[in-house]
């Protein structure tokens, strides 16, 4: 028995970690997982800094469908060496991955509403409430969305009003390729209080290592033509994303600019949390109401929840709070809050 002991453990000796590791690789792409996982384990077991293997390793296990376990397993790489390259776009591609096969798990089809108030009381009262409908369906090329916007707004003294407007709203995220999708958005409002034209048009390129860059344009008309240019840098990091966004009013004279920086933590391939914190001429753009016109500077919060109850139900949440500058010499406190909740209908692809 010691004499079979000593060949089985001399056996699973591995002197030659990267001859094991071609080995290993060969079994894995020739679908051979079941010897391939094992060995790969074992490789990392006696090499336990061969990064090499270790993301190997998640790989293996990503292609077995257990997504959350293979990056679980890169991600104990990155916590120790988090510019590895390899590790990254491991990370990126399994995520991609669980993305793909959420959706062909998830309802095409679905329907949406929603709810958003904004608030402040200098140099008057003033709540305004949007109320939203709409349907949602995943075509072949991408996601589109139709919504009806309902909107209240009540004006304290001096001048106490209360009226309603009516934005009826389309956006579309069509992929343009494996590493390319935009965003288009176009909303019209008969009324006096949402822009009478909305457009947009944004643009992102995927990067390797888990790095994105997106460039666009937003356009409204209320009296008159604005136009704001928009530019981010995003990353993903194990369950992190982060984003630095900023905008650029293009005015007669000058161009002013206002920043966000986005950090979300994802639970699961769905859920998460995200915080933004945002400064400069108007954090809170794009503009949603011609009374946004009035903000000249404001620092801005923002904390935003998203949950994937199950195939047919998920919901968000959301809410901020911005110290803006409405005038030369006044500022004022802006609360805002909003949630909306989407019930997917029809069969699953």
């Amino acid at each position: 028995m010691m004499i079979m002991t000593a060949g089985l453990l001399s056996a699973q000796t591995i002197t030659n970690p990267e001859e094991e590791y071609g080995r290993i690789r060969t079994l894995a792409l020739e679908g051979r997982y079941d010897e391939a996982e094992p060995a790969a384990r074992l490789l990392v077991d006696q090499y336990p800094d061969y990064g090499d293997a270790r993301v190997l390793l998640g790989r293996i296990i990503a292609w077995q469908g257990r997504y959350d376990e293979g990056a679980a397993v890169i991600d104990t790489l990155l916590m120790t060496d988090p510019d590895n390259s390899d590790a990254l776009e491991a990370v990126t591609d399994i995520r991609r991955w669980m993305r793909d096969r959420s959706q062909r798990f998830t309802l095409p089809t679905d329907i949406r509403a929603g709810y958003m108030f904004d608030t402040f009381n200098e140099p008057y009262e003033r709540l305004w409430q949007v109320f939203s409908l709409g349907a949602g369906h995943r075509f072949s090329w991408g996601t589109a969305v139709a919504m009806v916007n309902l909107g209240h707004i009540n004006i304290g003294e001096p001048s106490a009003l209360t009226d309603n407007d009516v934005q009826l709203a389309l956006e579309a995220w069509p992929e343009l390729g494996s590493h390319n999708y935009a965003y288009l958005a176009y909303a019209y409002s008969p009324g006096p209080w949402f822009p009478r034209h909305r457009a947009a048009f944004e643009l992102w390129q995927s990067l390797p290592a888990g790095w994105a860059l997106s460039a666009g344009i937003n356009y409204y008309y209320f009296d008159e033509n604005i136009f704001l240019g928009t530019a981010s840098v995003e990353k993903y990091l194990g369950n992190y994303w982060f984003s630095a966004r900023g905008y650029f009013h293009f005015k007669d004279i000058s161009v002013t600019t206002s920043f966000f920086l986005s950090a979300r933590r994802y639970f699961n391939l769905t859920d998460y949390l995200q915080l933004t914190l945002g400064t400069g001429t108007a954090p809170d753009e794009p503009y949603d109401i011609i009374t946004d016109l009035e903000r000249q500077k404001a620092s801005s919060a923002r904390l935003t929840y998203f949950n994937q109850i199950n195939s047919r139900w998920s919901f968000r949440i959301g809410a901020g709070y911005s110290y803006e500058k409405y005038d030369p010499s006044s500022y004022r406190n802006r609360f805002e809050g909003n949630i909306g909740l989407i019930m997917g209908i029809g069969k699953a692809e």
